[in-house]
């Protein structure tokens, strides 16, 4: 089957997007030790976006794939992505734009999230929902990153606004220069990098956050990536009072206690 089908009356870049997931979700898999037995499995995707780990994971043998995200837009186009390019997923799938505390459904098998959870604002409120809907012995397999005090932790806030990204720049410059003028650019008030979505968690935080969580936690690595800048960054994050800025990503596998 073509890893990368054309897809129909979609928006280019959406689609562009979308079949970024050809290299990046082989990428997720990889580094959590390989894409496990989905066959038959009940699976959640939190943060789904556009779609793309949800459509892989039912082709994958999935039975049931439910992936949430609270970005309308792009619930819409993973809809219609399903619908229109991958029709025989159809009765496997479903996207939903919802808070996972208001979804109507539970006893997963496994969950996944890929770069969202430093996009939410309340992680051990979302974990609870997670873990509440999650079966015993079941596992959650997350990707986080960039962190907020890594070289690009604001997620090219800055970038944006000047064209060229600048290492360790959302920490220097104030916040107010920043979000003022990110507030011309995009139209609305700006007061924190929070309203722009960004949870400005540390490392230290997701580790107290994860392992306060209520789960076994399986597997936990800081600067997953064969990057030889991210390789230097696994040795200087060691290093006291500033090794914080030198954790780019975290990789977690956390388990449901039985």
């Amino acid at each position: 089957m073509d890893p990368n089908p054309p897809v129909a009356e979609l928006a280019p870049e959406d689609v562009a997007y979308f079949q970024r997931g050809t290299w990046e979700n082989p990428r997720f898999w990889n580094r959590l030790g390989g894409q496990p037995d989905l066959q038959g499995k009940k699976v959640l995707d939190l943060g789904c976006g556009h779609g793309r780990l949800c459509i892989d994971m039912a082709q994958a043998g999935a039975a049931r794939v439910v992936g949430v995200d609270l970005n309308e837009r792009l619930i819409r186009f993973a809809q219609q992505n399903l619908q229109l390019n991958y029709p025989e997923l159809a009765e496997r799938v479903a996207f939903y734009c919802i808070d996972i505390a208001h979804l109507d459904e539970g006893d997963f098998d496994l969950m996944t999230s890929k770069d969202t959870f430093e996009h939410v604002m309340d992680l051990p409120a979302v974990l609870a929902e997670m873990h509440k809907r999650l079966k015993p012995g079941g596992r959650l397999y997350a990707a986080i990153g960039p962190l907020w005090n890594s070289p690009f932790g604001d997620h090219d806030t800055i970038k944006r606004l000047i064209g060229i990204n600048l290492p360790w720049a959302h920490l220097i410059v104030p916040d107010h220069l920043v979000l003022r003028a990110t507030a011309r650019r995009i139209g609305r008030p700006l007061h924190s990098y929070r309203d722009l979505g960004l949870n400005m968690l540390a490392f230290r935080d997701y580790k107290r956050i994860l392992y306060n969580a209520g789960f076994e936690v399986e597997f936990f690595r800081p600067n997953c990536s064969r990057h030889p800048v991210v390789r230097v960054f696994s040795l200087l994050r060691h290093l006291p009072l500033v090794g914080e800025y030198f954790v780019n990503n975290l990789y977690c596998i956390l388990r449901k206690p039985i």
